[in-house]
């Protein structure tokens, strides 16, 4: 049987960038991926992780979701959504709203669960994929998929003697899914695995969470087996595969940091008929996002930034307008071995086209560092500080180097906070 798809992920619903919320860039992400839906008339939509920023998202992006949730089922009414939680979500509150999606066809995995005898839960983590037959008014099972949350290693260690660490109940917790799987799957239906995670070989972008230490976290893609028709990734924002065809990040949908800016934007569409060959078995489209919002980075001489400026293009969409969300963002690096101005940032905004840009950081390289840009650089950033980055300036205050391990540790706490704090305000 032939299964056709959407995979996408790493949404970020409500992501402050720079302290400016994203929303009209994710709703007119959104619109044009129900013009998408409404056209291809896909089985099933996966959404494989970071459907929203932070684990306590702000009631506009919740709103966002459910909106468009609630479209999508009114374009293509047989079509089934899966969405998994990922490192940025809170596993309890996206299955917390499962039942009111359940009239749009929808279903969230957020979690891992265990029975009484600590024994695996298979039954919520599997999810059958349906074709409505019109001659019999039934539906049919094409494909089976293995829905897998970002595997936190509070919520999958200590069950069991399969689960002593995070390592062995990873590969307990897929061996058993994709046994049970096979079990349910005949011979003609196709195999998929969704899950949020770092893959080993992967690349990341500066906007993903420092989760990973020297790669030693990253999962092996041995993992799937050989039985597996495709696997779709969150996690990582640069549309890539894995190793082979069939195991892909789909990417963000927007540019989530200025190192984003150049990567394919896109929703991948897939159609995968297991009786094929291996040639042909498997067909990927990538269906491009439109840009709405540009991310522009302006580099060189001093000078030479500022005749930049002064011949950037104002258009109306962005500057008659009056609207910061539609104006684009801009940074600047510039190279001088002198300290900067100190009204250098009046400057600069002199010399931008009046109401159409927001900008986000200045930055400074001296000529030494301009060769060896591994060298640190000053930059003014008009941006708060996060946590981490906060407790790495702390960290750095105390006299201590840079540890990655140290910041992982951080991290942990970090996350765990997040958790506790969501789960005692819902109670």
């Amino acid at each position: 049987m032939t299964v056709r798809f959407f995979h996408t992920a790493d949404w970020h619903l409500g992501q402050l960038f720079h302290n400016y919320p994203r929303d009209y860039e994710h709703t007119q992400f959104l619109a044009w991926l129900i013009v998408q839906i409404k056209e291809k008339q896909p089985h099933a939509l996966l959404i494989a992780g970071d459907i929203f920023d932070v684990i306590n998202p702000s009631s506009q992006a919740q709103k966002q979701l459910n909106r468009f949730l609630a479209d999508a089922h009114e374009v293509a009414p047989q079509m089934q959504t899966l969405l998994i939680a990922g490192n940025h979500d809170s596993g309890y509150r996206i299955e917390q709203i499962e039942p009111l999606l359940e009239k749009y066809n929808a279903k969230t995995v957020g979690l891992v669960h265990w029975h009484e005898d600590k024994t695996l839960n298979a039954e919520r983590l599997i999810q059958p994929i349906y074709e409505f037959n019109t001659e019999s008014n039934q539906r049919e099972i094409v494909a089976w998929c293995v829905t897998l949350p970002f595997l936190r290693p509070a919520e999958i260690t200590g069950f069991n003697a399969d689960t002593t660490d995070h390592q062995s109940a990873i590969r307990y917790i897929h061996q058993q899914l994709i046994n049970e799987a096979k079990q349910r799957q005949t011979g003609d239906q196709a195999l998929i695995i969704m899950s949020h995670a770092h893959m080993q070989g992967g690349q990341e972008s500066e906007s993903e969470r420092p989760i990973v230490v020297g790669n030693q976290e990253a999962l092996s893609s041995d993992l799937f087996g050989d039985d597996i028709d495709y696997v779709a990734l969150g996690h990582l924002h640069k549309p890539q595969k894995v190793g082979q065809d069939h195991i892909r990040y789909s990417g963000s949908p927007i540019p989530l940091s200025f190192s984003e800016r150049n990567y394919p934007h896109q929703v991948l569409h897939i159609t995968l008929d297991p009786n094929k060959s291996d040639a042909q078995k498997l067909q990927i489209d990538a269906l491009k996002v439109p840009r709405t919002i540009d991310l522009k980075r302006i580099t060189g001489e001093l000078d030479d930034v500022m005749q930049q400026l002064r011949t950037l293009p104002a258009e109306v969409k962005q500057c008659e307008n009056g609207k910061d969300d539609l104006r684009d963002f801009l940074e600047i690096e510039y190279i001088s071995d002198r300290p900067a101005p100190l009204d250098l940032r009046q400057q600069i905004e002199q010399a931008l086209p009046a109401n159409c840009y927001r900008l986000l950081r200045i930055q400074r390289k001296t000529t030494a560092q301009n060769a060896n840009t591994s060298t640190a650089t000053s930059k003014i950033d008009l941006a708060p500080p996060t946590p981490t980055e906060l407790f790495q300036h702390i960290w750095a205050k105390q006299g201590f180097s840079a540890d990655q391990a140290v910041e992982q540790d951080f991290q942990s706490v970090l996350d765990e906070a997040q958790q506790r704090q969501y789960q005692s305000h819902e109670s």
